[in-house]
């Protein structure tokens, strides 16, 4: 293969950046170590100063030591591939300049040239949008025009440089269709060098606003979440410092699927998590969550379907249900504000009942309940002293004066002691009674309002009658019935959490711990309304940004079914589709794309980008044959693919099938919601499960439990489909209704 004009040139730039950059981490090491001791012996000095100089002295070399272990952690991660791309660029007015465009920025300590511009930077984006020639991007709302004479790819590879491509339209460049035949468990780390256009202008989308993404099946959905939390910290981390950031994954195998890429993308302490563990750490609930699968899979695997258990799971995400659960906060209260009475100390007034009242309705009525309660009893301990000293002036002149009229007033010595005595006595004993009377005044007054108890509150109106007669009277008696049925016995479950969540936020309020700022939220379709306004709700933000795709809605029969609500929800939201997809080759979207023509919703087919492969293969087998299944899979591995999974429609199937291969002597593993990913394995995965992820091959297996002609079946089917980068090979006893109908030719 000819090498290009620049190589040497190139060669030599990358020696030159490796260099520097050893040299630079040679000297965080060194500037890590110094202030490491600089700590010890200003701790050491505590011990016997009392000086606040060392204190400063800790604070200080601490600092030194958070930037410079920064510094050598970011130098570190792009060791072995400093850089991807160069752009030969000139701002009107200046001269040119080679910028080459990696990771993260490095500069030349002397001269202040960078001698690596952060993907992340404004002038980046030339070389992910621009074109050749005049052009402009801008620059914190100000507009820059430069002229782009020409962009620069490089394959680099453990620190050795490999190739050198010259580009126009990163649409079509080869390191992206490199990536693309690259293998499923490097690429998401690497896919900042392949970022595309309308990919990139999402990332970079006005970070003042919430964002919503319909994105299909391999279009970079999770890609563009994670590289806008990069974007964001990178834009605004002086206003938004990480620990405010959360991130909601669908599942703990997700997150331990994407574990590597956020600090490869220089993301550090933001919040990981799923929705129910986000739920139930924030209001400190102890429950033991119904697995929200076995109802998945009850429902794809009865003949018919159990109306009521629908009804209430559909009804439990809807924003009907978060009005019910708004008028059982109102009714609460009410009930809480008609326990103020007026404040005595003695038979002396101190607060209105009706001042209190005006206070908990409508002054604070912005705050939680408890909270409002909390400001009011500051107001009446304020209120309460101040008025105290002054009854207790009021009264002590009072008795002065008594005191002044007996002495001077009385002849009769013996009155005048008797009266003199009796007034001393009365306050003596009033005096010190009103000090103790008025010091506990506040706390005994206060004991009439109890914490709110979250789940005894919720229990109540899943159990109690008249709650729904008052809360809910637009029921019916059917839908009433259904309703208590199934909440006779305790059981605690997924659509739950909203109205959990919502009611902690009004009652309690979240605590600053848990209220995050900026909310990403990955496959946002299977969340329902209801959950999306409680959030909303308790985080008072409507920062989120929500990428999704109908077509993999597998929830959708208590979760969101068109963007509509969402839309209204969040009105100042942007609304963006993806069509292409750059994970699976042409023939295999093809044959998914047959799936997703007979969904009920109104999608476009996905665009798979000009890449092809082998045929998607069918294996007609009455049941499950270890040997053939190893054959397959020692064809896949043969082929050079690294990560290959095999699907099933449920875990039931999945763990037999597991059993099976694994008493067969195959290397396997059975991937549950915990699980930490073996990739020396063929991973056994349910369809639910395998939601998000990627492999170099799949291999979709229905026995026992065969994918029906059904709404939920064919978005689980479709997700499976969807899986791999390269192959796809379906196993089924006389082919099981849908893989049969995806596979008509």
């Amino acid at each position: 293969m000819q090498k290009h004009p620049d190589f040497e040139f190139e060669l030599q730039r990358l020696d030159y950046t490796k260099h520097y950059m050893q040299r630079l981490l040679e000297e965080s090491m060194r500037d890590v170590q110094s202030s490491q001791d600089e700590i010890r012996h200003a701790m050491a000095d505590l011990d016997y100063l009392d000086s606040s100089l060392s204190y400063i002295n800790i604070l200080t070399n601490t600092r030194f030591f958070e930037m410079a272990r920064t510094q050598k952690e970011g130098l570190e991660a792009i060791q072995q591939k400093p850089y991807f791309a160069r752009i030969h660029f000139q701002t009107e007015g200046e001269k040119d300049e080679f910028l080459y465009i990696g990771k993260t920025s490095v500069f030349h300590q002397e001269t202040q040239e960078p001698i690596i511009v952060d993907w992340r930077s404004p002038v980046a984006n030339v070389y992910y949008d621009g074109r050749l020639g005049d052009l402009t991007y801008k620059v914190r709302d100000e507009e820059i025009s430069g002229h782009l004479f020409s962009k620069r790819q490089y394959k680099i590879e453990e620190g050795e440089l490999l190739d050198v491509l010259d580009i126009d339209l990163t649409t079509n460049d080869e390191l992206l269709q490199d990536a693309l035949a690259g293998k499923a468990d490097v690429r998401l780390t690497e896919i900042v060098s392949t970022i595309q256009a309308e990919q990139n202008e999402i990332i970079r989308a006005n970070l003042k606003q919430p964002i919503i993404v319909q994105g299909a099946a391999g279009s970079g959905k999770t890609t563009i979440a994670l590289h806008r939390i990069s974007y964001f910290l990178y834009t605004m981390g002086t206003d938004f410092p990480s620990e405010k950031l959360m991130i909601l994954a669908p599942s703990k195998l997700f997150m331990e699927y994407i574990g590597d890429v956020l600090p490869e993308l220089g993301v550090g302490r933001i919040c990981q998590t799923t929705f129910a563990e986000y739920v139930l750490d924030a209001t400190g609930l102890k429950l033991k969550l119904a697995d929200p699968n076995k109802k998945l899979e009850l429902l794809t695997a009865a003949d018919s379907v159990n109306e009521d258990q629908l009804f209430i799971a559909r009804m439990k995400g809807t924003l009907r249900y978060r009005e019910i659960m708004q008028r059982y906060v109102e009714k609460l209260e009410q009930e809480t504000a008609a326990l103020f009475e007026d404040v005595y100390i003695e038979k002396y007034r101190i607060m209105r009942a009706s001042r209190l009242k005006k206070l908990f309705l409508e002054d604070f009525n912005y705050m939680p309940l408890e909270k409002r309660i909390e400001r009011i009893k500051l107001i009446m301990q304020s209120e309460v002293n101040r008025k105290r000293k002054q009854l207790y002036k009021i009264l002590s002149d009072k008795y002065e004066e008594a005191l002044d009229k007996a002495l001077y007033g009385i002849r009769d010595d013996e009155k005048r002691r008797a009266r003199i005595t009796r007034v001393m006595d009365e306050r003596d004993e009033r005096l010190p009674s009103i000090e103790k009377e008025g010091k506990k005044t506040v706390s005994s007054y206060m004991k009439r309002f109890k914490k709110f108890n979250i789940k005894s509150l919720y229990r109540d109106w899943l159990t109690n009658p008249q709650l729904h007669i008052e809360l809910a009277c637009h029921w019916s008696e059917s839908e009433r019935d259904a309703f208590f049925a199934a909440h006779a016995s305790e059981l605690w479950e997924t659509e739950d959490l909203a109205a959990l969540y919502y009611l902690h936020a009004k009652l309690k309020g979240v605590a600053d711990e848990w209220k995050m700022r900026v909310v990403f939220i990955d496959e946002v379709q299977d969340y329902s309304e209801f959950q999306l306004a409680a959030l909303q709700d308790g985080l008072e933000t409507d920062m989120f940004t929500m990428v999704g795709d109908l077509a993999q809605g597998i929830h959708s029969y208590r979760a969101l079914k068109s963007w509509e609500p969402v839309q209204e929800m969040f009105p100042r939201a942007t609304y963006t589709t993806l069509q292409k997809s750059y994970r699976t080759t042409i023939e295999i979207m093809q044959l998914a794309n047959k799936v997703l023509a007979q969904m009920d919703e109104d999608l476009p087919l996905v665009e798979p980008v000009v890449r092809h492969g082998r045929e998607p293969e069918f294996y007609e087998m009455p049941r499950l044959n270890a040997s053939d299944v190893n054959e397959i899979y020692k064809s896949i591995l043969g082929r050079g693919h690294r990560s290959i999974a095999l699907i099933c429609k449920t875990r039931k199937e999945a763990a037999a099938i597991h059993k099976q291969l694994e008493k067969s002597g195959m290397p396997v593993q059975l991937l549950g919601e915990n699980s930490d990913i073996n990739g020396n394995c063929l991973l056994i995965v349910p369809s639910h499960l395998s939601k998000g992820l990627e492999f170099d091959a799949v291999i979709i297996a229905a026995f026992d439990e065969p994918f029906r002609d059904h709404p939920i079946d064919r978005k689980l089917l479709y997700v499976a489909m969807t899986r791999p980068m390269h192959e796809l090979h379906l196993l089924s006893d006389t082919l099981a209704p849908l893989i049969k109908i995806a596979g008509e030719k």
